[in-house]
């Protein structure tokens, strides 16, 4: 009998610790990585998170670019770091739902490597066609690509990028046949879907809005499940008839592996209370982004549903 109470009591008293610990937690500057090149929406809501907690943690918290392969190199970095809350990322689509499928030599298992947090944004992907194509809505370009099978293409600006898996997922549920062409960038992308070069494209909202504006593009619909404010008569993916269409590039704040719970809490806490701000809201508006704050739980779930579902639409997706 004294030998357990002696362990419930070391047991409660590593609690107090740790609940303590993460009292104290951050003593240090916090870095967040992300995986992207400045300016880009990661990097952008990225900074927007540290501005908050660089305020509520009273420590400085420092926005750290490492780009490169979608996404994973930034992620392979983190997932190697220690799991003390000092090193944490904004995670996205790319280098975590398609990592795997995509590279052969991949560092990190996306579903044990990391810590989830909280789910953060989405910005849902728009369907846009060249002006002088003779569509006017999604059962139109459907009915297009039908009567010209192989023909039409679309691009994206990159393998496993949102705008990537949309036209996938299009293909799909539609079931016909358009061609993939992956480009670098959205500027060369989007030079040749206004130059007639490519059919259609499913792209980020805010990089689309001039040139819809300047009529050089059409908008058929968004990919989220309701219609975006920013484009209101646009309908969405689901009322143009393609019932299961619904996604986005999504962002979501992770650390490596094996985080005190404690500390995962307390930064999820902060993570909820700069998305309750309505500074940030504007900020997020402005992306064209829905916020999607959740507990650590419902990340992981996000995360594994998100895995399973890319993987089945890849693996059905013609191979290069």
């Amino acid at each position: 009998m004294k030998t357990l109470m002696a362990a419930v009591t070391v047991g409660l008293l590593g609690m107090g610790s740790s609940t303590a610990l993460a009292a104290d937690w951050p003593t240090k500057p916090v870095t967040l990585v992300s995986a992207w090149t400045p300016g880009g929406a990661n990097d952008i809501i990225a900074r927007s998170l540290a501005k908050d907690f660089n305020e509520e943690w009273g420590q400085s918290v420092i926005v750290e670019n490492r780009p490169g392969a979608s996404g994973t190199i930034g992620t392979a970095h983190v997932a190697r770091s220690a799991p003390d809350g000092y090193t944490l990322t904004l995670g996205s689509l790319p280098s975590y739902s398609t990592a795997e499928l995509l590279y052969d030599t991949l560092s990190y298992d996306p579903k044990k490597d990391f810590t989830p947090i909280s789910m953060v944004a989405i910005v849902p992907n728009l369907l846009v066609v060249n002006q002088d194509l003779p569509v006017n809505s999604v059962k139109e370009l459907i009915e297009y690509a039908k009567k010209n099978p192989g023909k039409l293409s679309f691009s994206s600006v990159g393998n496993g990028s949102s705008s990537h898996l949309a036209g996938e997922l299009f293909n799909r549920l539609a079931q016909v046949e358009t061609i993939h062409i992956p480009y670098k960038g959205t500027a060369p992308a989007m030079i040749d879907l206004v130059g007639g070069r490519v059919t259609f494209a499913f792209e980020n909202m805010p990089a689309l809005l001039p040139m819809i504006e300047d009529k050089k593009l059409k908008a058929l619909a968004v990919t989220s499940k309701e219609r975006s404010p920013l484009l209101p008569e646009v309908p969405t993916m689901i009322e143009a008839g393609l019932a299961d269409f619904e996604m986005g590039a999504w962002y979501g704040l992770f650390g490596p592996a094996g985080m005190r719970p404690a500390v995962v809490e307390k930064i999820n806490g902060s993570v909820r209370k700069s998305l309750d701000s309505p500074e940030m809201n504007t900020r997020l508006k402005a992306l064209g982004a829905n916020v999607i704050g959740s507990t650590p739980a419902q990340a992981e779930e996000f995360l594994l549903n998100d895995i399973q579902k890319w993987t089945a639409v890849l693996k059905a997706a013609p191979q290069p």
